[in-house]
């Protein structure tokens, strides 16, 4: 009888023993799925559309261009070939549609703030798509890179979002100064911003 006293209670502490630790295991498991979630909230969100920008106006340029959005800024960084040597404009359009022989269905410029056409971050104004020139190499290879807090991917604002606007390379640099566009020439390169 003394011997099934002993095995009754070794059983008993083992039982205890045992829930005791399935508990700590929960207790341990609900901390750590607390703080993933808490994590994963605090992590904004990185949002990023690759743009794909095919030949216009009878010309050999084309490219891809990354947007990325993240802590509030977005970051746009395009590289191109089939440039004829030299300084070219890229400008964000009005429009995704690059669907004419002379990337015109894209529009004009993309200028939500009617604001009158001029260098990037000039007080005297500029358009929200107006990024400014860039450089091709002798080998007709280019590339450029722009941060700025003044767009944003798929927002509800209407003035600095660029989802659904068209990214424009001219045959020429931009002046700053012509109106309503820079005076860069024809477009040589079109694509869509589209998520």
């Amino acid at each position: 009888m003394k011997n099934y006293a002993i095995l009754f209670s070794l059983a008993l502490t083992l039982g205890f023993t045992s829930c005791k630790n399935d508990k700590k295991d929960k207790e341990v498991d609900e901390v750590t799925t607390t703080e993933t979630t808490e994590a994963a909230q605090e992590a904004p969100a990185v949002k990023k559309i690759t743009v794909k920008l095919d030949s216009k106006s009878g010309s050999t340029a084309k490219g891809s261009a990354v947007f990325k959005e993240e802590d509030g800024k977005v970051t746009m960084t395009a590289v191109f070939e089939g440039l004829k040597p030299g300084m070219h404009a890229i400008h964000i359009h009005e429009n995704a549609d690059c669907s004419a022989d002379d990337g015109t269905s894209a529009g004009g410029h993309w200028n939500p703030t009617k604001e009158q056409h001029g260098k990037w971050g000039d007080a005297a104004g500029y358009h929200k798509g107006d990024i400014g020139n860039f450089q091709a190499d002798d080998n007709g290879n280019g590339t450029i890179t722009m941060t700025t807090d003044e767009w944003c991917i798929g927002c509800e604002d209407d003035m600095t979002s660029i989802t659904g606007k068209g990214l424009i390379v001219h045959q020429g640099a931009d002046d700053f100064k012509s109106q309503p566009s820079g005076d860069a020439g024809a477009r040589v390169s079109c694509g869509g911003i589209i998520e």
